[in-house]
């Protein structure tokens, strides 16, 4: 069922971003233009291979990646992490590991809406996505 999540996504609001950015290291300058931000969300399939495409006037990333395949990515904000992301309840699991630390991003549709859900230690932050 991962085709719901298919189609372009574009933020309409976000809560305790700024404190999940800390807990991850990221520093002020970058913090500040994260918090401004309003990044189109790209999700597309093809042949069994996601891409998940975050586009900005600040910056533009992608991953591609298939389903319980670990691999390499480098994050919107420097970091080297090994990634993986998973499919579970209904929901896109990724699990970013670096430097003996782990981050979540649980990505599930409600209402219509992509919620992500990003999760470092007891800090949770909340982004909404309206598809357009």
């Amino acid at each position: 069922m991962v085709e719901q999540f298919v189609g372009t996504w574009t933020l309409i609001a976000s809560e305790n971003f700024d404190d999940y950015m800390k807990a991850l290291g990221v520093g002020l300058a970058t913090r500040q233009m994260g918090n401004i931000v309003k990044p189109k969300l790209v999700i597309s399939m093809d042949d069994g291979v996601i891409s998940l495409r975050s586009e900005s006037m600040f910056k533009t990333t992608e991953i591609k990646f298939k389903l319980n395949d670990e691999f390499d990515e480098t994050t919107a904000d420097g970091r080297q992490t090994k990634t993986i992301v998973t499919f579970e309840n209904g929901k896109l699991v990724q699990k970013q590991s670096w430097d003996g630390k782990t981050t979540m991003l649980e990505r599930e549709i409600q209402e219509g809406k992509l919620i992500a859900k990003c999760i470092m230690d007891d800090i949770v932050a909340m982004r909404t996505y309206e598809k357009v």
